[in-house]
């Protein structure tokens, strides 16, 4: 359900049957079920409620058709933003809607006055890097052991 009963979804940005909005409480259940479906180590339902309190925060929810499919999240400080969350349902991977929700996402922080992106990225995760190369990102540092099994962390950073 991409609404609640008798709500019209306030859009930011539509592009035919794909629509971009903040994220809300009331999304969460879909937004778990895709966060549950694309990591191995998924956050926890109180903390995405908790992030969406964060006043440094910012959550967007992509949908198509009237379905969520995906979300990005990311916090604004001091003029850098931070990608601190992105996932695609799996099913909707590779038809360009990640593509559009992480362009949209840098326009807006660019628009909120950051001159900056960063976000982790795991090196085994290789379409993430060249959907982040794509939009001008570079690597510029390693983040030993960043994940729960393990992993590193690559960082990429875009400036404006």
């Amino acid at each position: 359900m991409a609404q609640r009963s008798g709500d019209r979804e306030p859009y930011l940005w539509e592009e035919g049957d794909f629509k971009i909005s903040w994220m809300r409480p009331y999304h969460l259940p879909q937004v778990m079920a895709i966060e549950q479906s694309s990591f191995p180590q998924p956050w926890s339902y109180s903390l995405f409620l908790s992030e969406l309190s964060n006043q440094a925060a910012t959550y967007f929810v992509a949908f198509f058709q009237g379905k969520i499919i995906g979300y990005l999240g990311l916090w604004m400080v001091w003029g850098e933003a931070h990608i601190t969350t992105f996932a695609i349902h799996p099913a909707y991977r590779g038809e360009g809607f990640g593509k559009k929700l992480f362009g949209y996402a840098l326009n807006y922080a660019k628009s909120q006055g950051c001159s900056e992106v960063s976000l982790e990225v795991r090196p085994s995760n290789i379409k993430a890097q060249n959907l982040y190369h794509g939009f001008g990102f570079k690597k510029i540092g390693v983040r030993k052991r960043y994940y729960a099994d393990g992993e590193d962390a690559w960082v990429m950073k875009k400036v404006f």
